[in-house]
This record gives C-alpha cells, structure tokens and sequence, in this order.
C-alpha cells in the first residue's frame, strides 16, 4: 500500500498544482488574446501599441526569469509561489481600474515579473512532488494543464468579450487566479527538499545561463518569435476577417492537434532522432502560417489551425528536449531555464517587430514574414545536422 502511495502521480497536492497552474495559465493566455482588442477597441491605440502590452508583460518575465532558480533556493518554493500569485491576482484586479495606455503598460510589466517567478516556482514544485520513478510522465501531465490553458483562456475571453464585456472579463480572471492561489496555500510542502538557504544573493553567468543550451535555445528563440504573429495578433486578425465566431474554434484544433500528435512525435524523437521531428515540425508550422495569410474563410483558418498546432507542439518540445540533453544532469534546471529565457525574447521581439509590420503593411505580410522566418530556421538546423555529421566523421577517422 505504501508502495501503490508512493508511485501515485495523482496526489491531492499535485491535483492542487495543476490546477493552480491551469488558473495562471488561463489569465495569461485569456489576456494575451484579448488585450489587444481592449488596447485597440477601447483604448483607441494603433496595432503596434497592442503589440507592447504582450512585449512588455514578457520583458520583464525575461528579465526576472535568470535570477528566480537561485530567489526559489534561498526564500522557499511554495512562499515564493503563494506570495507571486497575491501579486498575480492584484494586477488583473486593478485592470478593471487602470485606463491610460501607460499605466496599463506598467501594470503589464509588473505582472510579468509574478508569472515569472510563478511559473519557475510551480514547475519546481512539480518536479519534487512528481514520484522519482514516475518523472517523465508526471512532468508529461503537469505540461498538460498549460495545453488545456491554451484553449481554455482565449476561449472564455473571446466569449465573454463578444457577449459581456471587457469588466466582466477581468473579473473572470480575478476570481479564477484567486482560486489558484487559495489550491497553492493548501500544498504540503513538509516533505520535500528544503531551501538551501544561502543568506545573501549572489549571482555568476552559471547561476543564471547554461552555455551548452545556448544555441539550441537561440534556434527556439527563432521559432518564438514566429509564434508570436499567433499568440498576439490573431484575435486581431479574426475581428478583420470577420471570422471572430470561429476564432475560439481556432486555439480548440490549435491544441487538440498539439496534444493528439505528441505521443507519436516523442516516439519519432527518441528512436529515430530530433531531426526526423524538427524538420517536418518547421515545415509544417510555416505551411499553417501561409495559409493564414490567405484565410478567406472559416475552413482554411481552422484547417491552418492542425498545421500550427502540429508544427509547433513538434518543434517546441524536441528543442526544449535536446537543449535539456546538451547540458549535465545536475544542470538541467539551468538549461531549461536558459530555453525558457531565449524563447521569451523571440516573443517579445516577435510583437514588436511584427506589429510595425501590421502598421506598415498587412496582417497577410505578418504571417509570410513568419513563414519566412521559419524557412531560415530549417536552413539553420540543417547547417547544424551537417557540422554535427562533420565532426562525428572526423572523430571516426581519427
């Protein structure tokens, strides 16, 4: 019996967890699909200025995301958590009160540095309270709530938005992330590690970069910022097309293909290699983005939909993997962290960029532009393949 405890993945805690996560998740992705309709419709800002309410929610997750592993060691996990997501639930309260542009940015800024710690703190968390013999697929299903948070929050968002409004959306959310943080006070942390606590912050290049993961993670930074035409300007797209009634159908197929194709894609990775994954990953990804640009209607925007969504899931997770993989055992957190950091920076450059280019051309231009990006990250990887195969040659002839 102690046995069957030990090895049980679904433990009341990690039931806690994973719907704290969902709750986080679920604002950030609601508010990222939405913001940009409140930015333009309500606020009356340009496309480009939309743009900086993702770019500047994620500079500062950038920015604090390095620094966190080492704040969870010397402060604890679960009070580093509970206290983030008090943080968390006050910034989207104050969205029903904060109007100015400025302001608003500033309040993005703010809460990007709390989804940052979260998100590090939540995932740590999950790693410790996840069975040791069990780890691949405990961290499989925690991953499994920020999927669901994918459809999720832009689906109630969009819903609420076109048949409430906008106060009704953030209240939603407040109540939502308030319930998270109420599951995350109730996790029992007695149990696990404790906190190396070290008195004073001090901080090398190693306690904040993996080297090793450095270039994988630049080649994801890539991808990210392709990604970004989607996370940022599609509800803003669908308004322009008229297809706003399918839009949340979108983020539906969106994840349903990322969830149903990851299993095979996993298998392809570990017995036949990254590439055979990566490769029609990024093709994939960019044929969705094409047919984006071309969206007349709403079968090609849904059918675009399966090729992002496969694309993507397949790109993302084999990189992340194998960034993970270049590094040592014992420096897999930092790795991690490193990929996280450099696939938030292709994001928010991502918004930036390609929202001057929605003021400047076209949301069509948008989409091709990313496809293009993508094209470069094929040539890139396959440049990579090839000095890998060089030097596994010359290491043979010797």
């Amino acid at each position: 019996m102690q046995h069957e405890e030990n090895s049980k993945i679904w433990t009341k805690r990690f039931i806690s967890l994973f719907l704290t996560n969902i709750s986080v998740f679920f604002v950030f992705y609601g508010l990222v699909t939405t913001l940009p309709l409140y930015a333009i419709g309500e606020l009356h800002q340009t496309d480009k200025e939309a743009g900086l309410l993702l770019s500047g929610f994620l500079l500062s997750a950038i920015i604090v995301r390095p620094f966190s592993g080492k704040l969870l060691d010397v402060f604890g996990k679960k009070k580093l958590l509970v206290i983030s997501i008090a943080g968390y639930f006050l910034c989207t309260v104050l969205y029903l009160f904060i109007h100015p542009f400025g302001l608003l940015l500033g309040l993005r800024f703010i809460q990007g540095i709390f989804f940052s710690i979260i998100t590090t703190a939540a995932g740590s968390l999950a790693a410790e309270i996840v069975p040791a013999k069990r780890k691949g697929a405990g961290l499989g299903y925690f991953n499994m709530s920020t999927n669901l948070a994918v459809v999720i929050g832009p689906f109630v968002g969009l819903l609420l938005i076109q048949y409430s409004s906008f106060s009704a959306l953030f209240i939603v959310m407040s109540i939502c992330i308030l319930a998270g943080g109420i599951l995350a006070v109730t996790i029992n942390t007695n149990d696990l590690p404790k906190p190396a606590h070290q008195g004073k912050l001090t901080f090398k290049f190693n306690d904040l970069f993996e080297r090793n993961a450095l270039p994988i993670a630049a080649i994801a930074s890539l991808v990210a910022f392709s990604y970004a035409s989607v996370l940022s300007f599609l509800s803003v797209y669908a308004q322009q097309k008229d297809l706003m009634a399918v839009a949340t159908l979108f983020y539906a197929v969106f994840a349903a293909a990322m969830l149903i194709t990851r299993p095979y894609t996993g298998k392809l990775y570990d017995t036949k290699g990254p590439q055979f994954v990566i490769l029609p990953g990024i093709i994939f990804f960019a044929i969705g983005l094409v047919m984006l640009a071309f969206v007349s209607g709403p079968s090609l925007f849904l059918f675009s939909a399966i090729f992002i969504g496969f694309g993507y899931g397949a790109v993302t997770t084999s990189l992340q993997a194998l960034a993970v993989q270049s590094a040592a055992l014992q420096r897999s957190g930092y790795a991690t962290a490193t990929y996280f950091t450099m696939f938030d920076i292709g994001i928010a450059l991502g918004s930036y960029i390609l929202g001057m280019i929605a003021v400047q051309a076209s949301y069509a231009s948008v989409y091709l532009s990313s496809a293009g990006i993508l094209v470069v990250v094929f040539l890139i990887y396959l440049m990579r393949l090839a000095k890998i195969k060089a030097k596994k040659v010359a290491q043979e002839s010797v």
